[in-house]
């Protein structure tokens, strides 16, 4: 059986409804118990503000000699893993629909591996991706989706109705993204802005500010946020059901360099309930 440790809240509390009452009350002083814990470690955790993230990236890529696709592929495999784990799917087929939107960038990257593997899963995701780019590593992970069959989609109305979907996943843009919004994604941005369906961000809600957060306006308003390498400062903003971190790649010496304090992943997963 596994253990408590290793569950994520929404595990245990799921697994609690099976218990009995005594088992249940020891249980949940337990959860009550971890929980304080966890949040004590939270506080301690680094929120990274746009320099730093990106003076951590640089040295993953030049002191540690990382290739971008390398940690692409471990961002976005943990993507799909943190999502596989709070929108299991049911017995009804829709449950499997997920919508992916990709931006240019890294981001964008991330949200195609994120795909590639949601389908490896048994998902039936659709990937919006309306900006491509010509790079090499871009066109390589287009046509892995486009060889699993995955459907990639140029325009928003070749969208299902959006209650069709089980979740749509923002991966427009990254920690890199400076205001305003350019014109091409503004219609996709007010779709997830009014979208009652779950969206689950990427690092960053795509049109918030890193490090401040939210626009005037609002802007989006994710149920999930799944922040890579380390949270960056707009997550203390973040008011949704889950967040996770990802990417399971930072060396001890770089951790120890920033003072990221990063929780420990339990066991061999790729990610942590925050």
């Amino acid at each position: 059986m596994k253990s408590f440790l290793l569950l994520s809240k929404s595990e245990i509390r799921e697994k609690l409804k099976f218990l009995p009452k005594a088992s249940v009350y020891l249980s949940r002083q337990f959860f009550a118990t971890t929980t304080i814990n966890k949040k004590i470690n939270i506080k301690m955790i680094k929120y990274l503000n746009q320099t730093e993230a990106i003076n951590v990236d640089k040295e993953l890529f030049n002191n540690y000699k990382f290739s971008v696709d390398q940690l692409m592929e471990i961002a976005g495999l943990s993507c799909a893993i943190a999502i596989a784990k709070c929108y299991p799917i049911l017995e009804n087929l829709s449950s499997k629909n997920i919508l992916i939107c990709c931006g240019p960038g890294n981001n964008g990257g991330d949200g195609l591996v994120c795909a590639r593997h949601l389908k490896l899963f048994g998902y039936n995701p659709e990937v919006y991706y309306p900006k491509r780019t010509k790079n090499q590593l871009y066109e390589n992970l287009l046509h892995q989706c486009l060889e699993n069959e995955i459907a990639i989609l140029n325009s928003v109305e070749n969208f299902k109705e959006l209650n069709e979907y089980r979740i749509i996943v923002d991966a427009l843009f990254g920690f890199s993204f400076k205001p305003p919004v350019r014109e091409e994604f503004i219609r996709i941005i007010d779709i997830l802005k009014n979208s009652t369906v779950p969206v689950c961000s990427i690092d960053i809600p795509s049109g918030w500010n890193v490090e401040n957060g939210p626009p005037d306006d609002g802007g989006l308003n994710p149920e999930m946020l799944i922040s890579l390498t380390a949270p960056k400062l707009c997550a203390r903003n973040f008011q949704g059901k889950y967040h996770f971190l990802g990417g399971r790649f930072v060396p001890r010496k770089l951790e120890l360099e920033y003072n990221l304090n990063l929780p420990n992943y339990p066991g061999t997963e790729l990610v942590v309930e925050l």
